[in-house]
């Protein structure tokens, strides 16, 4: 089956099945919130930042909060992350960047934001889909989109970065938005990476590793 005719059924099932699921489960209320939450998740659950970013947002209402706060006092309030003194750091300068240099509003372009301490591809990309709704830029990629996609036999690669190129292609535009977490979502339900549950998959009949096609 052409890839592009067999993406769309996926893309159709995934719609279907995962209608509730088409955005960040990473609790914010503005775009500071959603910077600040998205820069902390990578290596962490949704849910781990959300418990942490519930208190976090009480003390820091603003980018230039967070520039201005006593990185050991951050740290601290950090801690139950992965990687929590590293995600300090970087939290506090890129919230001096954003201040300085964009008078406290995330970037609109991912070069922008790409220039952001601990702001990856992935990261950059799920700023610019849930917080603005631009989507022409990129997917954003995680451990799931790489795990599914691979078993989907969407790409051969093995990087972040590749996969994300061999998905935009074969990915109609106003799909990018939703496509990484409508792929998230199947990674967290029945396409783990640890065991594939084929026989409860959505995709059992068109992914060509089920084991029930």
């Amino acid at each position: 089956m052409d890839q592009k005719i067999e993406i769309k059924e996926i893309l159709k099932l995934l719609k279907k099945k995962y209608a509730d699921k088409m955005h960040t489960e990473l609790i914010h209320k503005n775009m500071m919130e959603l910077f600040v939450a998205v820069l902390l998740s990578p290596q962490c659950s949704d849910t781990q930042v959300n418990k942490v970013t519930k208190k976090l947002f009480i003390d820091y209402k603003t980018f230039d909060d967070f520039a201005k706060s006593d990185i050991k006092i951050l740290t601290q309030k950090l801690s139950r992350l992965n990687y929590y003194k590293t995600k300090a750091k970087y939290l506090k300068t890129s919230s001096k960047i954003i201040t300085e240099r964009f008078n406290g509003a995330v970037p609109k372009k991912i070069n922008e934001l790409l220039e952001l301490p601990g702001v990856g591809r992935k990261v950059a990309n799920v700023i610019l889909n849930e917080g603005y709704g631009l989507s022409e830029q990129g997917i954003a990629i995680d451990t799931h989109c790489i795990t599914v996609s691979q078993r989907l036999g969407l790409t051969k690669n093995k990087t972040a970065d590749k996969i994300e190129i061999d998905l935009m292609k074969i990915i109609p535009k106003k799909d990018w938005k939703i496509a990484s977490n409508l792929l998230i979502a199947l990674g967290r339900d029945t396409c783990t990476a640890r065991k594939k549950f084929c026989s409860e998959c959505v995709l059992n009949r068109v992914c060509q590793s089920s084991e029930v096609r």
